[in-house]
């Protein structure tokens, strides 16, 4: 008998603007330790699918329909609050997607991980301790006993994502939902945490739900694939031979639009630099470290997040920059941006020092200067509508009035994939991938001369990711833009990236033209990171990790 059972599900959001049949009649099983893959744009109904099997859908305004979903016999669509709460507890967990805004910002991630354990299996707090440290180390965060005392936003979103897997993973379930387990993380920290899942499986008999966009990443973990559209299962099958004969036309434009290998036509830089950075610093106070022991030795009273880094960029240049979780990549954009403290160092815009300058200064440079940020959701005020929130820097910067910003915004709608009925959502009403295209909408609604882009496209689908990229692209010509773009994704940077520059515990470990980088890397950490670059290979052995 199947681990879970899955029939004619059907999930529909009733709202004013009428009923959304997210999940339209879908149907699948999972076996103990097997690894099912969900894959489908945003917006096809891979979470609700999910969600609703553990009453995580917000009911009103969505509502189960029907269908039947049976866990080791018992129908969790029909059981009460109290039974799914212990069901969520011991023996089905979720990594969700978005870690920042599942983690309680009021709780440390120690108290957060050890309530499984002391509420569910009446672990000592002691022993649960233990525990979490070791499932801390074993997601690859450095100096777990010290992150157990950490809030969540005393880390980087790579780091928040490894906290949700080790809380997902603490009290070993039987069945394991990843909505996006992997999408914050660098390459390396891919690999390990995909490796972990696997040896969980192979020790307890664990069976996987993987949600992803990531094709290349379902490739090598998965049994059997799921594709879906529009609430619907559009096809079906063992990965191998699903990957390798598409049957529908649907599966095939997904494969199709994974990015590989670089841009066609390197584009014409300007020999002077719009921008350069030189020898900046940004370090935060630890205050792990006494006050006056940080005083009398700053060296180690202190996180280094960027340390000593000089670069260029060119007008009309795309410069990539990567690294693991941590490396200092966000901070460094931020810092440029007058958004993080600048320790020591300087940064000239247009040939002017603009690392001095305060609020009021800096203010004309905002319209010059925009910023993607990495989390959608952290970034959008879930109190304004998408056209409040596209209108808004059109009318502050007086690039718009009332009467001609209607017709902006509807065109920004346009540009990133948008239908434009969608203007007056709310944030809380779109899923991950369409929230990304709304912060881009944002940042480029200004037509701004320098963008720093930190990781822009990780919560979009392969098909959007690609239209996103190829829009930034069009912008860059188009406007003559220069951009700063920061991913985890190496394989998103060889596509758009002129240079690269390669950063590791706050310094610059190597840098170079993109192709040069590939085919010829001079560093080992350089190395590693493309070796651990996962390849959607549709003849390799399943669980090629």
């Amino acid at each position: 008998m199947a681990l879970l059972d899955v029939s004619n599900l059907k999930v529909h959001f009733h709202t004013r603007n009428g009923v959304t049949r997210a999940v339209d009649d879908v149907s699948f099983s999972l076996d103990a330790g097997e690894t099912l893959g969900i894959v489908g744009e945003s917006g096809s109904g891979k979470s609700v699918t999910c969600y609703s099997l553990l009453g995580l859908i917000p009911m009103p305004p969505g509502k189960i329909e029907s269908g039947t979903a049976l866990f080791n016999g018992e129908d969790l669509l029909n059981c009460g609050e109290k039974r799914l709460a212990q069901i969520r507890g011991d023996d089905i967990a979720v990594i969700f997607q978005d870690p920042m805004t599942c983690l309680n910002p009021y709780l440390t991630i120690g108290e957060q991980l050890i309530e499984p354990l002391t509420y569910h299996r009446n672990i000592d707090r002691k022993a649960a301790k233990e525990r979490a440290v070791e499932m801390l180390r074993e997601v690859g965060i450095k100096a777990p006993e010290r992150r157990y005392d950490s809030y969540p936003h005393e880390l980087s979103g790579g780091m928040r994502q490894r906290v949700m897997i080790a809380m997902a993973l603490i009290a070993e379930p039987k069945l394991l939902i990843c909505d996006e387990p992997t999408t914050a993380l660098d390459v390396t920290i891919q690999a390990q945490i995909l490796k972990l899942i696997r040896e969980l499986q192979q020790r307890h008999g664990v069976a996987v739900i993987f949600v992803t966009h990531d094709l290349a990443v379902v490739s090598q973990v998965a049994d059997r694939v799921l594709v879906m559209n529009q609430g619907k299962v559009v096809e079906t099958g063992n990965t191998r031979q699903l990957f390798a004969n598409p049957q529908r036309a649907y599966t095939r434009k997904l494969i199709a639009a994974i990015p590989t290998g670089s841009k066609a036509q390197p584009r014409v830089q300007d020999e002077a630099p719009l921008l350069a950075v030189e020898h900046l610093k940004t370090w935060f106070r630890d205050y792990s470290v006494g006050y006056f022991s940080a005083r009398r030795h700053p060296e180690v009273g202190h996180i280094k997040a960027v340390d000593d880094i000089s670069l260029h960029i060119n007008r009309h240049e795309i410069l990539g920059i990567v690294g693991e979780s941590g490396s200092g990549k966000s901070t460094l954009g931020r810092a440029i941006l007058g958004l993080a403290p600048v320790t020591g160092g300087q940064i000239n815009y247009r040939g002017e020092r603009i690392d001095q300058l305060g609020n009021r200064q800096r203010k004309p440079l905002r319209q010059q200067m925009q910023m993607i940020f990495q989390d959608p959701y952290a970034s959008l005020n879930p109190r304004m509508t998408i056209f409040e929130t596209l209108a808004e820097p059109l009318l502050v910067h007086g690039l718009a009035t009332r009467k001609t910003v209607t017709a902006q915004v509807l065109a920004l709608m346009d540009d990133v994939g948008l239908a434009r009925n969608y203007i007056r959502k709310y944030p809380h009403e779109f899923s991950g991938g369409q929230r990304q295209r709304i912060a881009v909408g944002r940042a480029i609604a200004t037509k701004p001369e320098f963008i720093v882009a930190d990781e822009p496209v990780s919560a979009l689908d392969v098909t959007i990711q690609a239209q996103i990229l190829d829009l930034i692209l069009d912008l860059v010509d188009k406007h003559n833009l220069t951009m700063m773009f920061i991913s985890h994704d190496l394989s998103v940077v060889r596509y758009i990236a002129d240079r690269v520059l390669v950063m590791h515990h706050g310094k610059v470990i190597e840098e170079g033209k993109t192709e040069s980088l590939w085919t010829a890397p001079a560093e080992d950490y350089t190395r590693q990171l493309l070796a651990a670059i996962p390849r959607f290979e549709v003849d390799a052995p399943a669980h090629n990790l």
